[in-house]
């Protein structure tokens, strides 16, 4: 990926001739390593430059704003001060495991005189180097252009385009903690689909989707994306794998029913999500999630008509291997079918399905310590009359 970014943009081509140590490390930033600097003694030292990117298409990268972070100590002048004028100050800054040797201290800021905008890549790597090695390169002789190739691990990501949301948001060390993940996604309705969308664009190794239905027009009224007449009574996971091959890998999506029979399918399921509209079918999947010994996060909505308006509940209910045959006999999932379910029959509630699908995505991410967990929960009921949160610890 590293050369194909420097034959496609010619700043990065610029800097790789002249000899700067270029790389590109697998959380989307730029790292230009061996930069000299002085410290307060006029002792020596080499840093790095690290720098966000703004992924412009067809392999084109641009510059995020006129900041850069460095890997090192405050640098210094000849004088044994402090270089002026850098601004910034302490920060850390995660990057992946193919750059251990790159650990991010604090960030500067220096605009271009004139235009206060650097032209390119190449102009900034040249203006910050020229601040922070000058005085260095002339007490040491030191020199920033070792043109030295840096070897780096492959990229874990999944993606097929680059993850830069991730790099600008400084979350890449988070972000790793899905990368082991295989998840299943079982039922690809109203909830389902927006559970799908967003485990697309979280970075575990693989998703599985599982559905027997097809797809209709009053599934576009509850599912993300847009409306494609060509989809209309294609099976659901044929459209959705469809509508995201081009955004990553690991994306398996089966027109199958679940049920104890399946076992094969989940080897290798480190979690899974539960959508089903069907009491009797949501009991079967979870005899089988239980006993596989798989974690896994149901979800659902009961709806009725009250005062004319509807109202009712959504929930989404955690079950650890550990616990989950006593939260299954506990009954916080319907496991029979009602016939007079009003949801079921006739209502299209796209916000409420998408709401579903957060509450499920958050609990997730909090146990896989993406999100911050005050306290550990198993239910949670969402009351649609007063907009309530209720948890069960």
């Amino acid at each position: 990926m590293f050369q194909q970014l420097v034959s496609h943009n010619e700043d990065l081509q610029r800097l790789v001739e002249k000899g700067y140590a270029l790389a590109l490390d697998p959380n989307e930033y730029l790292v230009v390593r061996d930069i000299p600097y002085l410290d307060d003694q006029g002792n020596l030292h080499t840093g790095a430059i690290v720098m966000k990117f703004v992924d412009a298409g067809r392999d084109r990268i641009v510059q995020d704003d006129h900041q850069i972070y460095f890997a090192g100590g405050v640098p210094h002048g000849l004088d044994a001060r402090p270089i002026p004028n850098l601004g910034g100050g302490p920060i850390t800054l995660p990057l992946s495991n193919a750059s251990p040797d790159v650990k991010v201290e604090r960030s500067f800021s220096n605009k271009p005189k004139g235009s206060g905008k650097f032209t390119d890549f190449f102009h900034k790597v040249e203006s910050y180097v020229a601040i922070i090695a000058g005085p260095a390169m002339e007490k040491h002789g030191a020199n920033p252009l070792t043109f030295r190739v840096v070897d780096r691990a492959p990229s874990k990501s999944p993606f097929k385009v680059r993850d830069t949301l991730t790099s600008r948001a400084e979350i890449g060390d988070l972000a790793a903690n899905f990368h082991d993940d295989v998840v299943a996604v079982i039922g690809l309705g109203g909830t389902g689909g927006f559970l799908l969308d967003l485990l697309v664009k979280t970075p575990v190794r693989e998703v599985r989707g599982f559905d027997a239905d097809k797809y209709y027009v009053h599934n576009a009224f509850r599912s993300p994306g847009k409306f494609d007449s060509s989809e209309i009574g294609q099976g659901k996971p044929e459209v959705y794998q469809a509508r995201y091959d081009n955004f990553r890998t690991g994306l398996s999506l089966q027109h199958k029913l679940i049920d104890a029979s399946c076992a094969g399918d989940f080897q290798g399921v480190t979690f899974a999500f539960v959508s089903v509209d069907k009491g009797t079918a949501r009991a079967g999947v979870f005899d089988l999630l239980i006993a596989l010994g798989i974690p896994f996060i149901d979800v659902g909505m009961g709806l009725d008509r009250r005062r004319g308006s509807l109202n009712g509940m959504l929930r989404t209910t955690y079950y650890p291997p550990e616990r989950a045959r006593e939260l299954r006999d506990r009954g916080l999932a319907e496991l029979v079918d009602r016939p007079d379910d009003l949801y079921r029959s006739n209502i299209q509630i796209g916000e409420l399905n998408a709401l579903n699908a957060c509450l499920a995505i958050l609990r997730f991410k909090q146990l896989r310590g993406f999100y911050y967990e005050e306290q550990s929960c198993c239910h949670m009921l969402f009351g649609v009359g007063d907009l309530s949160l209720n948890r069960d610890a």
